[in-house]
């Protein structure tokens, strides 16, 4: 834990009046929570603050978190800290409006890509931003205020990037920042069926997904959904691209990928993995992330072909020279 990053950033929220929180593209549980999350600590803690949370896109399966706030002017920006969270680069900040804050301060638990800010605090190991937030209230909730919604809003982050709580990157400091949002009265079973239950159309594809999965020579399983098959099964680009889910348990395929095709006409690639390290292949391709959950984006059927011969080849390497995988 960095405390002494913790601390610079908390005096930078002390010293100003007008805060903007900002988070990546394209948004994830952990990019919505953490940053609502921080805004309902912060809105609590200094309401003589103006605190918003201002950013270009949004998430369909996580519409039950409610809406963001409505952008403000440049000369706002210009007299604000803004906080950017869960955003390894610069490319990938939701609203390009953040530069014209007048400091940054980023807040992230990617592998260190790019350093952006003026105040940064960026722990890899951590299994989610919402878990340096959650660490964050508690060592300073002395000072710092926490709500239910704000919790559930942490909670919510906590639970989607740690898969869980089944990634490598899950701590016991994991499990009890959780079990310190769950005492604020989060309603979890709530969290869980907003998350996971599936409607039917999605259902249907998982159906046609299992009976369309494909492997490699060396055990990687893949997937590719076209714009077409969005449209038959009625399903949103998000919904379409959770199909990566449906790879996660096959015995010896430690490296699964889904492609989703984009209504821009590029390709989206999920990368996931168990024990094998996937994310310096999503950087060849343009994206990045986690050890062993990343993204890509391809742009042909030929750069899909050889992220796939790549992608077969390191696992063909990994299983050479490693034991104890299943």
């Amino acid at each position: 834990m960095n405390l002494t990053a913790m601390q610079a950033i908390l005096d930078k929220i002390r010293a100003y009046d007008k805060i903007v929180i900002f988070r990546h593209k394209l948004p994830d549980g952990d990019a919505v929570g953490s940053t609502k999350g921080l805004r309902e600590i912060l809105r609590l803690t200094y309401p003589e603050k103006e605190i918003y949370l201002n950013n270009c896109d949004s998430s369909e399966y996580l519409t039950f978190l409610g809406d963001e706030d409505e952008p403000q002017t440049d000369e706002f920006y210009a007299n604000a800290l803004g906080i950017v969270i869960d955003t390894a680069t610069v490319k990938r900040i939701s609203n390009p409006r953040y530069a014209l804050c007048r400091e940054i301060v980023k807040i992230d638990h990617h592998i260190p890509i790019e350093s952006y800010g003026t105040t940064e605090w960026v722990e890899e190991e951590r299994s989610s931003s919402c878990e340096m937030i959650a660490a964050f209230y508690a060592a300073f909730r002395d000072e710092l205020k926490i709500s239910r919604e704000a919790a559930t809003y942490i909670y919510t982050g906590m639970v989607t990037d740690s898969g869980r709580f089944r990634y490598r990157e899950v701590s016991g400091e994991t499990m009890r920042l959780a079990g310190l949002m769950l005492d604020q009265g989060v309603d979890a079973d709530r969290i869980y069926a907003h998350l996971y239950m599936k409607d039917a159309s999605s259902l249907q594809l998982q159906a046609w997904a299992l009976s369309h999965i494909k492997f490699t020579k060396n055990g990687v399983a893949y997937l590719h959904i076209t714009r077409a098959m969005q449209e038959k099964f009625a399903l949103s680009f998000e919904s379409a691209s959770a199909a990566v889910s449906y790879m996660d348990s096959i015995k010896d395929s430690l490296i699964w990928l889904a492609f989703i095709e984009a209504a821009d006409g590029s390709i989206r690639v999920r990368l996931r993995s168990r024990f094998v390290t996937v994310s310096e292949l999503a950087e060849c391709y343009g994206g990045g992330g986690h050890a062993c959950a990343a993204g890509a984006t391809v742009n042909s059927r030929k750069e899909m072909n050889r992220l796939i011969a790549e992608a077969d080849q390191l696992l063909g390497e990994y299983k050479e020279n490693n034991e104890g995988w299943l």
